[in-house]
């Protein structure tokens, strides 16, 4: 039970705060212009304790770690979770009166965040993924080029003096993505060299540089995970049943991190590649020769095994020994 429920919809040109107490459901409600440092100075004038809650955006990091040691505590929330925000009329002031009903209510999803340098970390990760995505485009663009009058992508000229100016740009611009992608490999290199948590992924099969500083950026803390099964499901490698009046409707996919399951399957793809050997690739073995598991149903198994792993080394922070991996 806090003193004060404070709800913040926070836009570019004016905020909106809606505050409720512990001892009474009345709602007030403050639509003022934008600014930092007039809510820190609404806040400081709160006596007793306070709870903050806003909705995951692009600023929702900023003003965590702006407004993290003025309240109590902090729930970003997750805003696809947030269903009574869409019934209704919808202004600013409605939103903030339903957000702190929700809040007081306990009803909020809440949403990971922290003020350490693994902000700095996610920002890396984030950039370089932004930068992949880029250089794929780009490429997608010079085949597509070489695709139109039937030559192989290798070559370095096209007939046409306009095609051969388009190519030129889209030459130099994968040029230069190379070159950056290379810088943020490094960068990564030397995270891994720093960081004890990246140093002990890299013990894991099928876990690289690139992949180790995604994890560490990503999850933090293996603490944010009371048990496997929550962070797998945070992995997107289980799904959860669906439940009534004793029928099973079938499985979903919960929603989950999709970067950690790219890399969990990724990682799985190189575990069991034909000139690979290891404690997993006998595993991947074990399933399709005595359980009869199909190969993609084994894939996904050794994702998952992947992915426990990874966890273990997260929670006792030590080296993956495959010593103690059981194979079958």
């Amino acid at each position: 039970m806090y003193d004060h429920y404070i709800a913040l919809d926070w836009a570019q040109t004016n905020m909106a705060i809606a505050r409720m107490t512990g001892k009474t459901d009345k709602i007030s409600v403050t639509d003022v212009p934008a600014s930092v440092k007039e809510f820190k100075g609404y806040l400081g004038r709160l006596k007793g304790s306070v709870v903050l809650t806003f909705e995951e955006t692009t600023t929702a990091q900023w003003l965590f770690t702006e407004l993290s040691n003025h309240v109590d505590k902090i729930i970003v929330c997750d805003p696809f979770r947030n269903k009574l925000l869409n019934e209704g009329a919808k202004t600013d002031r409605i939103d903030a009166k339903k957000l702190v009903t929700l809040l007081k209510a306990g009803l909020l999803k809440p949403v990971f965040h922290s003020c350490d340098k693994f902000i700095s970390y996610r920002k890396l990760t984030s950039g370089y993924k932004d930068l992949v995505v880029s250089g794929v485009r780009l490429k997608n663009q010079r085949a597509a080029l070489f695709r139109a009058v039937g030559k192989h992508r290798r070559s370095k000229t096209i007939v046409g003096e306009a095609e051969n100016f388009v190519l030129e740009g889209i030459h130099e611009a994968i040029e230069l993505y190379e070159r950056r992608k290379a810088l943020y490999e490094k960068k990564f290199s030397q995270i891994c060299k720093k960081h004890p948590m990246a140093r002990n992924l890299l013990t894991i099969p099928g876990i690289g540089v690139i992949g180790a500083v995604k994890i560490v950026a990503i999850v933090v803390s293996a603490g944010r995970f009371p048990k496997k099964n929550h962070f797998l499901s945070y992995s997107g490698l289980v799904k959860h049943e669906l439940l009534s009046g004793g029928r099973s409707y079938g499985r979903r996919t919960p929603r989950c991190c999709r970067e950690l399951k790219s890399i969990f399957k990724i990682g799985a793809l190189a575990c069991i590649a034909p000139n690979v050997e290891g404690p997993l690739k006998q595993y991947y073995q074990s399933l399709i020769e005595n359980k009869t598991h199909s190969e993609h149903m084994a894939r996904h198994a050794v994702a998952r095994r992947l992915a426990t792993i990874v966890y273990g080394v997260l929670k006792t922070e030590r080296k993956f020994d495959p010593k103690r991996l059981k194979t079958s």
